[in-house]
């Protein structure tokens, strides 16, 4: 007897964020990731709007990694009327909780600062989501080991698998009816700083591989060295080096190249604060979790000893205010929201001020903006002129660029039925799919945002 299979693309479909992927079977109903909108006005409208499938049917959702865009959704997937399982990694799940707190705080403020400046269209401005939602969401998290088949229902099982990328990142198997279909969440670099190389998959029916830097290579940059020119430029313009930076995984590995670069002499002691409530909740779970990273106990408590951890937004002004040169390293990665914005608003504007961005800048973020050469950029319902000097490092990415997915696809063994590119925008998909063709000569679709995709099995 043949079996259907529907698959919903409700998200990371055309676009980089977003990632949501329900699988419809006789026998279950599973979502692959669940995550946030960022980026463009109109990508950030969809999050408000109810996802187009029943969602009191989806049975379990099972996360690849915690990043927003992977996990942001998923309170509103509970408004929703879900009642199952939410199952990952420990770390992947530890992660997921500090963001979605995170997340839900910047929610209620924002609302709340939109309500009291009157700059909102909305009366009120509502958050999101709030903490008291997050707290649901969290009593129904699940963790599971990697390298081990799960039995969900009679002829459904699946497995995570080692990723890199961030820290309790995998790709997920998933074995339905006697065929593979293989998720890759985000896939990481080989030699990462901090993680070991991504595993590799050996089957694939069906294949559905993220595509965000699928028509690039990355630079080989001597990363160390241009940290070093610009911290001795910023020492020598007493200025201040601001880095937008990603609170998992990009600010730990920047806290320990900075640690490296002091201990070989190769800087001098110039003050460093981390100003990230977010990314410092991150290193614990590096203490947490050990065997999930390169760092050892020694290196990790030096590191962290190196810097100085600001534990309030007092503290945030405090360095505003202090004239000595310094760095300043701030969430959020793609400057959409948190405490790098008030640095950027105070700063921006002077020309010994150093923005550094450090990794992928979604379009229609500020990052984004700053990147391609905005003369201004907006703050809380204000304009301020950009005259500081922006620079961009991309080899610190986290994702694998065009080289390492394809790498990390060539240890499939058999020639899979379709190949599914995802999780990236256009040139980058278009790209992809015409190089895995001339290699490989697989099928490839690039489906669109809320596409159905029919399987007989």
């Amino acid at each position: 007897m043949k079996n259907l299979i529907k698959i919903n693309f409700l998200g990371g479909a055309g676009v980089v964020t977003g990632s949501k992927f329900l699988i419809e079977t006789s026998e279950k109903n599973i979502l692959i990731d669940c995550g946030m909108f960022q980026g463009l006005k109109e990508l950030r409208e969809l999050n408000w709007s109810q996802l187009p499938v029943n969602v009191k049917t989806i049975d379990v959702v099972l996360l690849t990694h915690g990043h927003l865009d992977h996990v942001g959704y998923l309170p509103r997937l509970l408004k929703e009327g879900f009642k199952g399982k939410i199952i990952g990694t420990a770390p992947t799940l530890a992660i997921a909780e500090i963001i979605l707190k995170d997340s839900a705080k910047i929610h209620e403020e924002d609302a709340e600062k939109a309500n009291k400046e009157k700059y909102t269209k909305h009366n009120p401005a509502l958050p999101f989501y709030s903490l008291l939602e997050v707290e649901k969401t969290l009593k129904l998290f699940q963790v599971e080991l990697i390298d081990k088949w799960i039995v969900l229902s009679e002829n459904i099982s699946y497995r995570f698998q080692y990723n890199g990328h961030i820290l309790g990142a995998t790709y997920i198997e998933l074995d339905i009816n006697g065929k593979r279909f293989v998720f890759s969440g985000d896939i990481g670099r080989q030699n990462d700083y901090l993680l070991e190389d991504p595993q590799k998959p050996d089957w694939a029916d069906y294949l559905f591989i993220e595509s965000t830097y699928g028509n690039k290579l990355h630079e080989h940059e001597d990363v160390e060295q241009i940290l070093t020119d610009l911290i001795k430029e910023t020492l020598y313009n007493k200025g201040n080096l601001i880095i937008p930076s990603f609170a998992v995984e990009r600010l730990q590995t920047l806290i320990y190249i900075f640690w490296k670069l002091y201990k070989s002499n190769k800087i001098p002691n110039i003050p460093i604060y981390i100003d990230s409530p977010m990314g410092n909740r991150v290193l614990e779970v590096f203490q947490r979790f050990p065997k999930w990273h390169k760092l050892s106990v020694s290196d990790y408590n030096a590191m962290c000893h190196h810097v100085t951890i600001l534990e309030s937004y007092k503290e945030t002004w405090e360095t505003i205010d202090n004239k000595n040169a310094k760095i300043i390293i701030a969430g959020s990665g793609m400057v959409t929201g948190g405490r790098v914005l008030t640095y950027l608003q105070q700063l921006i504007d002077e020309p010994k001020t150093t923005v550094l961005l450090v990794g992928y800048q979604a379009e229609g973020t500020r990052g984004r903006q700053l990147q391609d050469g905005a003369h201004e950029i907006k703050f809380f319902g204000k304009y301020y002129s950009v005259k500081a000097r922006i620079k961009s490092i991309e080899s610190l990415s986290a994702h694998a660029d065009q080289a390492d997915l394809l790498s990390w696809m060539s240890n499939i063994k058999n020639i899979p039925e379709n190949v599914f590119l995802i999780h990236g925008e256009p040139p980058a998909l278009d790209a992809f799919r015409t190089k895995i063709k001339n290699i490989y000569n697989w099928n490839v679709t690039i489906p669109k945002l809320l596409d159905v995709q029919t399987i007989i099995v």
